[in-house]
């Protein structure tokens, strides 16, 4: 491995580690908590983002084709701001049911990740191996906890909600990425 990517991965692991104005409920976690600002990229300006696939959290390989629009969304289970977008998260992965919902777990562990996907009865797969993050880190690397990225048609970043999401902030991404 390359002394680069080596801090590359190390300065992404701090930045997400970093404690910012959050809190868990279990007080044992810390994590920056985002303010729920859009970032858009002009298409002139876009990168292609990393392969998603790995396992997910039920135990099946996923790999998503990267084509077509997409939402991902990276959370853990003792994030306050990630239970508060999922009934959300679900509602829109089911409204868009043409657009690709995908999970990242990051920092927790599969037990609770997995009670919490039944509790907010999330229909869309998450993958459990976080180190697919690192390679957001050159496009809108997950900046907080929780952030949800938007790919274009082309598999490339188009934009992120850095925090939680609301109905209107992703439903407009989408909408303005899908009729490009």
């Amino acid at each position: 491995m390359s002394k680069r990517f080596l801090l590359v991965a190390l300065s992404s692991l701090i930045f997400l580690t970093g404690c910012g104005g959050g809190g868990t409920s279990s007080g044992q976690e810390s994590f920056i908590s985002g303010d729920g600002s859009i970032t858009f990229i002009e298409k002139s300006k876009r990168e292609a983002a990393p392969a998603l696939s790995g396992m997910t959290l039920k135990g099946v390989n996923y790999s998503y084709s990267g084509k077509g629009v997409a939402v991902v969304n990276v959370w853990a289970s003792w994030c306050a701001p990630c239970r508060a977008e999922a009934p959300t998260l679900a509602a829109l992965s089911t409204k868009y049911s043409d657009v690709p919902f995908i999970g990242i777990l990051t920092r927790d562990n599969p037990a609770s990740a997995e009670a919490f996907e039944r509790k907010f009865a999330l229909p869309y797969p998450t993958l459990i191996d976080d180190s697919v993050l690192i390679g957001f880190r050159n496009t809108l690397p997950a900046n907080a906890i929780p952030s949800t990225v938007v790919l274009d048609k082309n598999g490339l970043v188009a934009g992120r909600i850095s925090g939680a999401i609301t109905v209107a902030s992703l439903t407009s991404l989408i909408e303005k990425v899908s009729n490009e």
